[in-house]
């Protein structure tokens, strides 16, 4: 019986170790192809903001200046180089400004206002530093720019030479959803001069006659 007993055991420890060895070497693979995964997931996440053919969105802007802060709430749209449109919604003093860039044509209305300017031959759009594309395209046309993750965002990165106060620019994208959350503007000394909240964005899929509508 002793000896009956002294091979059960003996066989419950080799299974409990074969047991033990089966699932450390599942835990590991698995947590590698988890990370090779999530590496991917995170690529194809930025490569996605990166070629962004057009959004649609809701922000909250603050400009900061070393005499005080102002606060925006704009609808803002794009499609590339050739159509862009903000309307401003707070504060309620300019409540209602449209400013639409078509195709060279930079038009800035607010009825109540009674303002409605028009110009021609408009060059500037990209300089608009409120715009995603703004950062995009600094983005991928910088050497110094790159990104780094946590758990909960992406964070991408990029210094350029638009003058001596536009320096630094970083933008946050939420994981979860693949889409952008933060967007900070900066000077050479690391003070934010622009930050935006994206309240709401739809990337892609923007028609022309919606922005204009």
């Amino acid at each position: 019986m002793k000896n009956n007993k002294k091979v059960l055991i003996f066989i419950v420890l080799i299974i409990l170790f074969l047991s033990i060895v089966f699932f450390i070497k599942n835990y590991y693979k698995n947590m590698i192809i988890g990370n090779n995964i999530s590496s991917k997931s995170t690529q194809e996440i930025v490569d996605n903001i990166l070629n962004m053919k057009s959004y649609d969105s809701n922000i909250t802007v603050k400009i900061i200046s070393n005499k005080n802060e102002n606060t925006y709430v704009i609808n803002q749209a794009n499609i590339g180089d050739k159509l862009f449109k903000q309307e401003i919604l707070e504060p309620e003093n300019i409540k209602g400004t449209v400013i639409i860039y078509d195709n060279g044509k930079l038009n800035i209305k607010n009825t109540k206002l009674n303002l409605n300017k028009l110009y021609e031959d408009y060059k500037y759009i990209t300089n608009n530093q409120l715009l995603l594309k703004s950062f995009i395209d600094d983005y991928k046309n910088k050497e110094i720019a790159n990104f780094d993750e946590n758990e909960e965002n992406i964070v991408l990165n990029v210094k350029t030479d638009v003058n001596k106060y536009i320096v630094y620019k970083t933008l946050i994208i939420d994981k979860s959803t693949g889409k952008p959350k933060e967007l900070q503007v900066k000077d050479g000394s690391q003070n934010t001069l622009v930050y935006i909240l994206y309240n709401r964005i739809e990337v892609n899929g923007i028609k022309d006659d919606k922005i204009l509508s």
